[in-house]
């Protein structure tokens, strides 16, 4: 199925907090982001570029250290919530399993890794099995598609959205940037 393209990237080698870029298909850059290092709750800013002078997203985090958080994607420029995505806690541990809310915070789907096995492959044994992702709605169309790719310098996610998404691009790349920089953090 094909869709949109984004690519996500994150140094592994990063000190003081962690730096993503978001690129269009076409390479250009959408966005960058500079996560602080040892922040009890996230907030995660998303800008145009590393200037960081045009704010884009917030991802903000409604608890602190909490495994079923839940993080509001919020439009900066209209401060408008695009929606809210919620880890399910324990389920995450075993295999990483996300739940997506709308504007309206109502459920509308899931974002889970693959599969079980490969998940506890990946957790038990070694993390050099790239992850991949199925966005779904409430009544199981797949929406998007996150690919994690092997690189042992540069972590980088491909984001597929499907033409048929209802959701907006930038609460799908949310999840994206989630799933390198938190769930990241836990392997």
């Amino acid at each position: 199925m094909a869709g949109t393209q984004f690519t996500i990237r994150k140094k592994i080698i990063s000190f003081l907090g962690q730096k993503f870029h978001i690129y269009k298909e076409d390479g250009t850059l959408l966005g960058f982001c500079k996560q602080k290092a040892f922040k009890l709750k996230e907030d995660i800013r998303i800008f145009t570029d590393e200037t960081m002078s045009e704010e884009r997203v917030v991802i903000k985090a409604r608890s602190m250290m909490d495994i079923s958080a839940a993080y509001e994607v919020t439009d900066s420029q209209s401060g408008q919530l695009l929606g809210v995505l919620q880890r399910r806690g324990m389920k995450s541990i075993l295999r990483d399993e996300w739940t997506v809310f709308d504007e309206n915070e109502s459920e509308i789907g899931s974002l889970k890794e693959d599969s079980m096995a490969l998940a506890l492959v990946r957790r038990l044994l070694f993390n050099l099995i790239p992850q991949k992702f199925h966005l779904r709605d409430s009544a199981g169309t797949e929406l998007a598609e996150l690919r994690s790719n092997f690189n042992p310098f540069v972590s980088k996610l491909t984001v597929t959205v499907y033409p048929d998404c209802p959701l907006k691009p930038f609460l799908v790349l949310s999840a994206g940037l989630l799933l390198v920089a938190i769930e990241g953090k836990q392997k």
